[in-house]
């Protein structure tokens, strides 16, 4: 293939390809993309004609199709040039709104009961005229990946940021704390318990929180080897399991009801976690989303204020 046949390569063909390796079948590809059967049917083969290659595989007597090692490979590219394209629309879409439309907040567990309420109400209140969507997860898996599509503005995220083209802002060191029952005889130690104290615990966690990787790390990394009764995604599952005498949970301070009486809060060495907002670096950045990320850092510098010194008479 020459460099002049990249000319006839048409976005809509890559498209069609794309759909049909995605559902298996021209089929499905047609009623996703709302194209006609024959017309996803000639989008590939037109493709197949400029690039010189097969890029599916139609066997006789099969109603699904398989994707070709060529094909394989433009997949690769094609999904990348998919997700620039639609990036590129919502920076145009957030341009022509400019302090109006829509605003989209990717946030998970923790953050959303601390600071994503607080940031919304001052939000809303300076920026009423601004549509503000939050997409809640249970941990922030996944929504990095909403960003790089352009399906989001922007992301509640922990550092290190996920490999792709991202920038963020920190706004939170959130210290992990060891929840254990208000009467265990740890709760009375006056000081962080050690890391072969914590590792000598049955411990609880998150189950695909980055998190929970983290602090195993640091224990390890420390000498430790800890062991784990039980993993849970849901904050209040993981206190109540303390409740109940399962174990203790390591966690990220801003996970706890620390109002709970049934628990008691203790600080313990291991490195905090450091929570980010971020956003895609080659995108236009709407007034709306940098106003929101200067109202997250201010709530998140208050809630800093707030923790330090409790953690400091701890």
């Amino acid at each position: 293939m020459t460099t002049d046949h990249l000319a006839d390569v048409e976005f809509r063909h890559l498209l069609s390809f794309r759909a049909v390796a995605q559902t298996g079948s021209f089929h499905g590809a047609a009623e996703s993309l709302d194209y006609t059967q024959s017309a996803v049917s000639q989008h590939v083969a037109a493709l197949e004609s400029v690039l010189g290659v097969r890029l599916l595989d139609r066997a006789r007597g099969h109603r699904t199709v398989k994707v070709t090692e060529a094909g394989a490979l433009l997949l690769r590219h094609a999904d990348v040039i998919a997700a620039r394209i639609e990036a590129a629309r919502a920076d145009l879409r957030a341009y022509a709104e400019g302090a109006t439309g829509l605003l989209r907040v990717g946030t998970y567990q923790s953050v959303g009961a601390r600071v994503v309420p607080a940031t919304l109400g001052r939000f809303t209140h300076l920026w009423p005229n601004v549509e503000v969507h939050v997409i809640e997860t249970n941990t922030d898996d996944g929504l990095l990946d909403l960003v790089e599509s352009g399906e989001l503005d922007l992301s509640f995220a922990v550092y290190p940021l996920s490999d792709g083209p991202f920038e963020g802002v920190e706004l939170f060191r959130d210290p992990y704390v060891l929840v254990v029952p208000v009467d265990s005889p740890l709760a009375g130690l006056g000081r962080p318990p050690t890391v072969r104290e914590i590792s000598g615990l049955p411990l609880i966690g998150f189950r695909h929180c980055r998190s929970t990787a983290a602090a195993e790390a640091y224990l390890r990394a420390n000498g430790g080897d800890p062991k784990w009764a039980f993993r849970s995604d849901d904050n209040t599952t993981v206190q109540a399991l303390v409740t109940a005498g399962i174990g203790m949970a390591l966690v990220p301070r801003l996970t706890v009801d620390e109002t709970d009486p049934h628990t008691a809060v203790l600080q313990t060495d291991v490195p905090p976690r450091v929570l980010t907002l971020a956003w895609h670096r080659d995108r236009y950045r709407s007034q709306a989303q940098v106003a929101f990320t200067d109202l997250a850092r201010q709530v998140c510098l208050e809630l800093q204020q707030e923790v330090a010194p409790t953690l400091a008479d701890g």
